[in-house]
């Protein structure tokens, strides 16, 4: 066990980080603002937004990330000389402090290429691999593509009707989420602030105002929004000493929308179209690595059948702090390449016989990559078990038979199997 005296000092240092993070909204500070869009579309869709460097600096990030990099410079030094530099809490703090620093720098430079190589640096590139030898996350993609475009096409399985508007989404959603994570009070609201069609804070869920939602995307939202990312915010503001498990670097981004579309599967909420947009987000990636510009983006959208609208902003989404020529925001991998990383942490537990220790993946906001620094602390006291555990992770018999198969199955060649079963369906 650690000496009190420096879980004190450490709850203390911890509230300091949290307190340093707390202006910077990577979101906020290169999103698009409506003028944008409205000008696109009174050009009549032809011409890319007039968007540069200027555009950027215009825009006041609250901060001047010069000063800000110093003070998590400080920071970090005072958690070495007060924990020492071979401390777990300070190499668990101190890595929090270099990935902020890197974040203001990647935010100064919005607009430039470089604002394209440290995203990379953060959220990692669609041509990464995982192992040597092996597909690269974009050609996983294209790989999940094809039977997701087979079940698309048949349209055998149609999308559930959007008739729930805002209003009705917040009420519903809100009686879901908080009958499902009891002992949390989780506000739902309208947001006109926001992107996406939905948003999670501490304690709350923000719906966008201006779209329509199916029944079916209400319970992704429940379990996705609700059940991991405000349930490991919650989780780790509930923790004694380091507190700062509540805040999120881009590292832990990755493995936080990788448990989200983990859990939209294993709860049997996610659809293929569902899917099917989070591979569409690596590829389109991808295309913009090789080349692409904005409206190539725009109009391969339009061409899959999507509204003029949602085309534009997901288009918007691999621009955004870029330039709509420059190279792309590689935030949008984090789903399919985080959803990859925890599914295979999930499955080595269980042959090595260490399931116990998965509910560890919701103590807060960490990184697969912390994994057994997480576990470490844990194991000292430090941090404390998940207070919110949802339940696939709470009863973990069903969970670990279904993936002792499922490993079981995935050892059988694929190949054999379609050409022994294939005749079948003819």
């Amino acid at each position: 066990m650690i000496d009190k005296a420096l879980l004190l000092k450490t709850r203390e240092l911890s509230d300091q980080l949290i307190a340093l993070q707390t202006p910077i909204r990577i979101l906020d500070a290169i999103n698009w603002d409506k003028q944008t869009k409205e000008e696109f579309f009174r050009q009549k869709c032809q011409k890319n937004p007039l968007i540069d460097r200027a555009y950027y600096q215009q825009r006041d990030l609250g901060f001047v990330p010069s000063e800000l990099r110093q003070a998590f410079s400080t920071l970090h030094r005072n958690i070495i000389n007060q924990l020492g530099q071979l401390n777990p809490i300070a190499q668990y703090m101190g890595k929090m402090c270099t990935e902020y620093k890197t974040v203001l720098s990647m935010l100064e430079y919005r607009g430039t290429p470089e604002f394209h190589d440290l995203s990379v640096e953060l959220f990692g590139h669609p041509k990464d691999l995982f192992h040597a030898g092996e597909p690269s996350l974009s050609e996983l993609a294209n790989m999940l593509d094809k039977p997701l475009q087979n079940l698309l096409i048949a349209d055998i399985l149609p999308d559930d009707p959007k008739n729930i508007d805002a209003v009705d989404a917040v009420r519903i959603l809100s009686e879901q989420v908080n009958a499902s994570m009891a002992g949390i009070n989780v506000e739902v609201m309208l947001s006109d602030g926001i992107v996406s069609d939905a948003a999670a804070g501490a304690n709350n869920i923000k719906l966008n105002q201006d779209v329509k939602f199916s029944q079916r995307e209400l319970d992704i939202l429940e379990v996705h929004e609700g059940w991991i990312h405000v349930g490991t915010t919650q989780n780790g503001l509930a923790q004694p000493y380091l507190t700062c498990l509540s805040k999120g670097t881009p590292s832990s981004t990755i493995t936080q929308e990788g448990l989200a579309v983990l859990t939209e599967i294993i709860t049997l909420k996610s659809t293929p179209r569902r899917l099917s947009k989070l591979v569409n987000r690596i590829q389109a990636v991808t295309k913009v690595i090789d080349g692409a510009e904005f409206v190539d983006i725009y109009r391969d959208y339009v061409a899959q059948g999507l509204s003029k609208d949602d085309s534009y902003t997901l288009a918007q989404r691999v621009f955004r702090g870029s330039t709509p020529t420059g190279l792309p925001f590689t935030k949008d991998i984090a789903y399919i390449k985080g959803f990859v990383l925890v599914y295979n942490l999930i499955r080595v537990a269980i042959q090595l016989g260490r399931i116990d220790r998965l509910p560890l993946l919701l103590v807060g906001k960490i990184s697969i990559d912390d994994f057994r620094l997480i576990s470490q602390l844990h194991d000292l006291g430090v941090i404390e078990s998940p207070q919110f555990v949802p339940p696939h992770f709470k009863d973990l018999r069903g969970l670990a038979t279904w993936l002792s198969f499922g490993r079981f199955i995935g050892d059988l060649s694929f190949e054999k199997l379609e050409n022994d079963y294939k005749p079948l369906f003819l």
